[in-house]
């Protein structure tokens, strides 16, 4: 039996992305641009489905419990034609943890943790935050999530989940997975060991 399909959306954007500042698990909304984003790959997915003559029902819907993710879901769901709240949150599925760090900008933090900024910079995949979790450690909980998966399923979460996905899968190799650009707007389509990106 091949494995699930996901059709895989970035929350869209919020004031923090646009100020470039580690969110990891604080709670930002989606600003207006993020809203729309989530519209759009609602739209995308429909036309999707459309194309493989599938219904947006015959799908598991799963998101990360945060805010931003869950709104896009609920987003999502209602460009399909879908209840928002039929849908379930998935801990999971919640962003890589940059624990002391979040709140801050990479420029901000330069200045006040050079030396641990300067190691993640040498190994991203292995590197821990103060407090907080590597990608690495994101790989193992989204390895688990993805073993439990029974059927294709839309998905709602983060970058940081996102890329510990992809090297879970093969995808691209483990060291390279943080530096992996994940889009807001778009749908990723994860096939097995094959990515397709819509926009």
């Amino acid at each position: 039996m091949p494995p699930p399909i996901l059709y895989y959306v970035r929350h869209g954007e919020t004031d923090w992305n646009v100020e470039g500042r580690l969110q990891g698990r604080r709670d930002i909304p989606l600003n207006a641009r993020g809203r729309a984003q989530a519209a759009h790959c609602g739209e995308i997915l429909r036309d999707l489905f459309a194309r493989e003559g599938r219904q947006a029902a015959d799908y598991n819907y799963v998101s990360s419990p945060l805010g931003r993710a869950s709104g896009t879901m609920e987003i999502v769901r209602a460009a399909l034609g879908l209840p928002a709240a039929g849908y379930k949150k998935e801990p999971q599925l919640a962003e890589i943890f940059f624990g002391d760090w979040e709140g801050f900008t990479l420029a901000e933090l330069r200045e006040r943790d050079p030396g641990r900024l300067a190691a993640r910079e040498h190994d991203k995949w292995r590197f821990i935050p103060p407090g907080g979790e590597s990608y690495e450690a994101v790989s193992f909980r989204m390895r688990d999530w993805y073993a439990g998966l029974d059927r294709d399923a839309v998905v709602t979460a983060h970058g940081g989940t996102a890329r510990a996905l992809i090297a879970h899968l093969g995808i691209t190799p483990a060291a390279a997975a943080p530096l992996y650009d994940i889009g807001q707007g778009v749908v990723y389509v994860f096939t097995g060991k094959t990515l397709t990106r819509y926009s």
